[in-house]
Protein backbone atom coordinates (compact mmCIF):
# COMPACT_ATOMS: atom_id res chain seq x y z
CA UNK A 1 0.00 0.00 0.00
CA UNK A 2 0.82 3.44 -0.47
CA UNK A 3 0.42 6.68 1.09
CA UNK A 4 1.02 10.55 0.87
CA UNK A 5 0.64 13.04 3.58
CA UNK A 6 0.75 16.63 2.72
CA UNK A 7 0.10 19.96 4.75
CA UNK A 8 -1.57 23.26 2.41
CA UNK A 9 -0.85 26.50 3.96
CA UNK A 10 -3.33 29.10 4.13
CA UNK A 11 -3.29 32.99 4.70
CA UNK A 12 -5.69 34.81 3.34
CA UNK A 13 -6.49 38.36 3.43
CA UNK A 14 -9.94 38.77 4.16
CA UNK A 15 -11.66 37.18 7.64
CA UNK A 16 -14.08 35.03 4.66
CA UNK A 17 -12.38 33.33 1.68
CA UNK A 18 -13.10 30.37 -0.58
CA UNK A 19 -10.17 29.20 -2.37
CA UNK A 20 -10.42 26.20 -4.70
CA UNK A 21 -7.57 23.73 -4.10
CA UNK A 22 -8.73 20.60 -6.61
CA UNK A 23 -5.99 21.08 -8.81
CA UNK A 24 -3.44 20.80 -5.60
CA UNK A 25 -5.23 18.02 -4.47
CA UNK A 26 -5.00 16.27 -8.07
CA UNK A 27 -1.15 16.99 -8.15
CA UNK A 28 -0.97 15.47 -4.40
CA UNK A 29 -2.55 12.86 -6.09
CA UNK A 30 -0.18 12.40 -9.04
CA UNK A 31 3.00 12.36 -6.60
CA UNK A 32 1.75 10.15 -4.63
CA UNK A 33 1.38 7.16 -7.25
CA UNK A 34 -1.64 6.01 -5.98
CA UNK A 35 -3.74 4.68 -8.84
CA UNK A 36 -6.87 2.87 -6.98
CA UNK A 37 -7.41 4.05 -3.21
CA UNK A 38 -9.09 7.23 -1.42
CA UNK A 39 -8.21 11.16 -0.54
CA UNK A 40 -8.67 12.74 2.50
CA UNK A 41 -8.69 16.37 2.82
CA UNK A 42 -9.30 18.24 6.07
CA UNK A 43 -8.90 21.82 7.54
CA UNK A 44 -7.28 21.60 10.61
CA UNK A 45 -8.57 24.50 12.51
CA UNK A 46 -12.23 24.89 13.62
CA UNK A 47 -12.83 27.91 12.02
CA UNK A 48 -11.89 26.57 8.30
CA UNK A 49 -13.76 24.13 6.10
CA UNK A 50 -13.29 21.91 3.12
CA UNK A 51 -16.50 21.37 0.91
CA UNK A 52 -17.00 20.01 -2.48
CA UNK A 53 -19.54 22.16 -4.66
CA UNK A 54 -19.39 24.33 -7.81
CA UNK A 55 -16.50 26.23 -9.40
CA UNK A 56 -19.72 28.95 -10.12
CA UNK A 57 -18.78 32.47 -8.88
CA UNK A 58 -22.31 33.43 -8.17
CA UNK A 59 -23.36 29.97 -6.10
CA UNK A 60 -19.50 30.93 -3.79
CA UNK A 61 -21.36 34.36 -3.28
CA UNK A 62 -24.57 33.10 -2.50
CA UNK A 63 -22.40 30.61 -0.08
CA UNK A 64 -21.21 33.17 1.73
CA UNK A 65 -24.48 35.89 1.75
CA UNK A 66 -26.21 32.58 3.64
CA UNK A 67 -23.34 31.68 5.90
CA UNK A 68 -23.34 35.36 6.88
CA UNK A 69 -27.71 35.70 7.53
CA UNK A 70 -27.31 32.09 9.47
CA UNK A 71 -24.38 33.06 11.82
CA UNK A 72 -23.88 37.04 11.53
CA UNK A 73 -20.42 38.19 12.07
CA UNK A 74 -21.64 41.56 13.99
CA UNK A 75 -23.07 42.20 16.78
CA UNK A 76 -20.40 40.24 18.24
CA UNK A 77 -21.53 40.52 21.50
CA UNK A 78 -24.65 38.53 20.29
CA UNK A 79 -22.30 35.34 20.88
CA UNK A 80 -21.56 33.64 24.44
CA UNK A 81 -18.19 32.78 22.83
CA UNK A 82 -16.56 36.16 22.29
CA UNK A 83 -17.16 36.60 26.05
CA UNK A 84 -13.58 34.89 26.06
CA UNK A 85 -12.05 37.74 24.39
CA UNK A 86 -12.41 35.95 20.88
CA UNK A 87 -14.52 37.29 18.06
CA UNK A 88 -15.29 34.36 15.60
CA UNK A 89 -18.19 32.36 17.32
CA UNK A 90 -19.51 32.89 13.62
CA UNK A 91 -16.91 31.61 12.24
CA UNK A 92 -17.03 27.96 14.34
CA UNK A 93 -21.20 27.75 13.43
CA UNK A 94 -19.91 28.06 9.46
CA UNK A 95 -16.90 25.74 9.92
CA UNK A 96 -19.98 23.32 11.69
CA UNK A 97 -22.57 23.97 8.61
CA UNK A 98 -20.04 23.39 5.67
CA UNK A 99 -18.26 20.91 7.27
CA UNK A 100 -14.56 19.51 8.51
CA UNK A 101 -13.56 16.98 5.52
CA UNK A 102 -14.23 15.11 2.38
CA UNK A 103 -12.86 11.89 1.38
CA UNK A 104 -12.51 11.61 -2.66
CA UNK A 105 -12.18 8.21 -4.43
CA UNK A 106 -8.91 7.91 -6.35
CA UNK A 107 -9.89 5.97 -10.22
CA UNK A 108 -7.04 5.14 -12.67
CA UNK A 109 -4.81 7.69 -10.69
CA UNK A 110 -6.98 10.77 -11.02
CA UNK A 111 -9.55 12.10 -8.33
CA UNK A 112 -13.04 10.82 -9.38
CA UNK A 113 -15.31 13.23 -9.17
CA UNK A 114 -18.29 14.41 -11.02
CA UNK A 115 -18.76 16.70 -13.49
CA UNK A 116 -18.93 19.96 -11.70
CA UNK A 117 -17.46 19.06 -8.12
CA UNK A 118 -14.54 20.85 -6.90
CA UNK A 119 -12.54 20.75 -3.62
CA UNK A 120 -13.12 24.21 -1.82
CA UNK A 121 -10.97 25.44 1.23
CA UNK A 122 -13.23 27.63 3.41
CA UNK A 123 -11.78 30.38 5.56
CA UNK A 124 -14.18 31.63 8.22
CA UNK A 125 -11.67 33.91 10.47
CA UNK A 126 -8.95 34.38 8.35
CA UNK A 127 -5.56 37.12 8.55
CA UNK A 128 -3.26 34.56 9.61
CA UNK A 129 -1.94 30.87 8.81
CA UNK A 130 -3.71 27.83 8.92
CA UNK A 131 -3.27 24.37 7.33
CA UNK A 132 -5.04 21.39 5.49
CA UNK A 133 -3.96 18.30 5.44
CA UNK A 134 -4.26 16.02 2.21
CA UNK A 135 -3.83 12.30 3.17
CA UNK A 136 -3.87 9.72 0.15
CA UNK A 137 -3.73 5.84 0.92
CA UNK A 138 -4.37 2.86 -2.02
CA UNK A 139 -1.83 0.84 -4.42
Amino acid sequence: MKSLTEYLEFSTKTRRAYINITDKISSLVGKSGVKEGICLVNAMHITASVYINDAENGLIQDFDDWLEKLAPHEPVSHYRHNRTMEDNADAHLKRQVMGREVVVAITKGRLDLGPWEQIYYGEFDGRRRKRVLAKIIGE
